[in-house]
């Protein structure tokens, strides 16, 4: 059980270490960042994790990318979500990103059959993370096969371990929209997630370049992991 559950804790790792760190709030900031005439561009990879305003959701079938734009002075930027792609160990084929929406559904109605599902606990045998089948869900009002969905676990002082705990206030397509980069024009910095699906193993991936391309003729390629 141990050697399995090694992999999904490493994967927590980034979401434990942005717990304590400041909050940030220009593209030097992250881990990489690059320069283009007008503006500047950062990002982070943060695995499976989506951060919203009160805890976080973890979409298992996409990588998330935390990718913030801060325009110069007078300047502005038109943004989209299709001016990123992700390469993956180096191959010429590109993962385009998709939809909060998309996202959303996969976190909402989840193949139990197809996918073990990651739990943060707050026990000490391996690491606090338990491997099991994710709830039946409903697949729309009233579904007699849905059951009621189980509260993340609770440490003894009667908070979520970890922090990750979905913003209740929120349906889940809305918190994920909120999460999302904003597209359109800007002119301030402004930071959100993008969302490339991704149903393989984590430990598969060796290298991650997010790749911009505003449609000007540059580009400009952001290692994320080597």
């Amino acid at each position: 059980m141990v050697a399995r559950v090694l992999p999904l804790a490493l994967a927590l790792a980034p979401f434990l270490a942005a717990q304590n760190a400041p909050p940030r709030s220009k593209p030097s900031d992250y881990p990489a960042h690059t320069q283009f005439p007008g503006f500047e561009i950062g990002a982070e990879y943060l695995v499976h994790n989506i951060p919203l305003e009160k805890g976080e959701y973890w979409a298992r079938d996409y990588l998330v990318v935390e990718v913030i734009l801060a325009p110069g002075a007078r300047e502005h930027v038109n943004i989209s979500s299709g001016q990123f792609m992700l390469r993956i160990n180096g191959k010429k084929s590109l993962v385009y990103a998709d939809s909060p929406g998309a996202v959303a559904a996969s976190i909402q109605y989840p193949d139990w059959q197809s996918h073990p599902t990651l739990t943060a606990g707050a026990g000490i045998g391996d690491a606090g993370v338990v491997i099991g089948a994710p709830p039946v869900v409903g697949r729309f009002p009233g579904d007699p096969t849905g059951a009621p969905p189980r509260p993340m676990p609770q440490d003894p002082n009667g908070e979520s371990p970890y922090g990750i705990t979905p913003d209740h206030g929120l349906p889940i397509d809305q918190a994920v929209t909120n999460a999302a980069l904003p597209e359109g024009r800007i002119e301030k910095p402004v930071k959100g997630c993008l969302f490339f699906p991704y149903t393989k193993k984590l430990k598969s991936i060796k290298a991650l370049d997010l790749v911009y391309d505003p449609g000007s003729g540059a580009t400009a390629s952001l290692l994320l992991m080597k």
